[in-house]
């Protein structure tokens, strides 16, 4: 059965990366939520999408030049006046449930892969005893394969964009996550058919996608059987999931 994510923890639903979206998305029974992390200037790991505050929250500049406490004084646009959370905020919520984890983790605000932050967001996972039910995910082939060394996660996935595909061919991609160890990959849907599913699968990856936010595009992934969606809207995918309205998919 295709697991549904809650990408971002929901973000057509609920503010993005918030504690609000992830609360809710776990009571509406997803099987794991996904956040985005990046170091704070003191090497905290700061839960938020992108490398700056700028576009969703009522600060401005990069994340990684103010320190946790002064991140922790952010605001989340439209989110009932939460602020930006630590990675240890959404663990010790996800702790307390059954749901499993997805942490991307995030190149640093100068765009260079972050060692330091697999390295702090492995420790919190430790931390909170959820290594093992933890997917680290990551656009930075020699992050996963650091991911992959360090052991005992549930997964480790790198994410490739279309523009891979054109590049590497889907042999090519399946060369690069060998290469770096990983179990899984994840790639942006529209990229995803099954041609290339039959070609992951073949090379033993486990493969998702990600950006199957409406029903067209969450059927086709739910009729091609990838192994997990990553999904803006959840809800809705686990009720086309269990209504089993995936044929004829089309988008």
């Amino acid at each position: 059965m295709t697991e549904i994510i809650a990408h971002r923890g929901g973000a057509i639903l609920w503010p993005e990366n918030s504690m609000m979206a992830f609360r809710q998305a776990i009571a509406a029974g997803v099987d794991a939520v996904e956040c985005d992390v990046h170091l704070s200037a003191d090497g905290e790991a700061m839960v938020m999408h992108d490398a700056t505050l700028d576009r969703t929250s009522n600060a401005r500049g990069p994340i990684g030049e103010r320190s946790a406490a002064e991140l922790a004084a952010v605001k989340l646009i439209s989110a009932g006046g939460e602020s930006l959370p630590r990675l240890e905020d959404v663990l010790a919520l996800v702790a307390e449930s059954e749901v499993g984890l997805q942490v991307e983790v995030k190149a640093n605000w100068q765009g260079r892969p972050d060692f330091d932050l697999l390295a702090r967001v492995l420790a919190e996972l430790d931390r909170f005893g959820l290594r093992g039910r933890t997917e680290v995910i990551v656009f930075e082939a020699e992050i996963a394969a650091a991911a992959v060394q360090a052991g005992g996660l549930r997964n480790v996935a790198w994410l490739f964009m279309p523009v891979m595909v054109r590049r590497l061919g889907v042999d090519g991609v399946a060369a690069v996550a060998r290469r770096a160890g990983v179990s899984m990959v994840e790639t942006h849907e529209t990229a995803m058919d099954a041609a290339m599913l039959g070609t992951l699968r073949g090379a033993g990856l486990r493969v998702a996608a990600w950006g199957a936010n409406h029903e067209p595009s969450i059927r086709r992934m739910l009729s091609l059987g990838v192994d997990a969606i990553a999904t803006d809207d959840p809800v809705l995918a686990l009720s086309l999931r269990g209504s089993g309205r995936s044929d004829g998919a089309g988008g």
